[in-house]
């Protein structure tokens, strides 16, 4: 009964995973259009990879037996950003950004080829290939759930939800929550701690909405210098650039 619980719950997350990994396309559908990335950064793509190609490969049978909800996920999440990545390098909005994202590409490739190398040539199959993977999914897992951070710092300086959407907020949660329940049925603390922290995490977006959905904000209510109004416009307008990006790639964050 408990492994069609734990079944259950990994699906659950496969779908809602899927739903995030596919929410930036507005975004790069914009980019197609205007044929530029214009302010748009390629960093949480190219991060959001890394963590999709790690955790993959901690999921194989080889690696995590009993795991491969894991890596049916996050194998469909890398060949997506993997097409987000290559649309970001023919349409870089500069030379300098091209090489700075096939830098970034490569770098990502590179971590990802030691870590499987070294894990299949050093380690033998058991504890201690699974430990070194695991752990190497996990802490990229709880980078890549911390990153909405800087958009909570903007909800409550501003006391606008403007940018934070509530489905990704809600899609965030339930995703972390579905994962979080999937490593404890599996007594995997390296699908449960992360994902423990992603439920938390959406948790408190889920709130802030809640205390902040009905506010005007702060930026009309004309109590603030203008020297103040001009920064939180350029806080704004750079924070929507990240909501867009993070909205897909840093709300994809760790989904498994």
């Amino acid at each position: 009964m408990e492994d069609v619980v734990k079944f259950i719950f990994g699906i659950c997350g496969n779908v809602i995973a899927l739903f995030l990994f596919l929410s930036p396309v507005p975004t790069f559908w914009r980019i197609i259009r205007r044929r530029s990335t214009e302010d748009f950064s390629g960093v949480p793509y190219n991060m959001t990879l890394l963590n999709c190609l790690l955790s993959a490969w901690y999921g194989l049978p080889f690696v995590s037996p009993n795991n491969i909800l894991v890596s049916t996920i996050n194998g469909a999440g890398a060949a997506i950003e993997a097409v987000y990545v290559v649309i970001f390098l023919v349409f870089a909005s500069s030379q300098r950004t091209r090489l700075r994202m096939l830098g970034l590409a490569s770098a990502v490739a590179a971590v990802f080829a030691a870590v499987a190398l070294v894990s299949m040539l050093a380690l033998h199959q058991g504890q201690g290939r699974k430990l070194m993977c695991g752990l190497a999914a996990t802490v990229c897992s709880i980078c890549m759930y911390a990153s909405p951070l800087s958009i909570m710092r903007l909800v409550v300086k501003t006391k606008s939800v403007e940018y934070m959407p509530f489905l990704l907020s809600l899609a965030v949660f339930l995703c972390g929550t579905s994962w979080f329940v999937y490593g404890l049925l599996g007594r995997d603390p390296f699908v449960a701690i992360p994902n423990g922290c992603g439920s938390f995490l959406g948790a408190v977006q889920l709130v802030l909405y809640a205390i902040y959905r009905n506010s005007a904000g702060t930026a009309g209510a004309g109590k603030q210098q203008a020297g103040d109004d001009v920064e939180m416009a350029a806080d704004a307008k750079s924070s929507k650039k990240v909501a867009d990006d993070v909205g897909g790639a840093g709300k994809e964050g760790r989904l498994v």
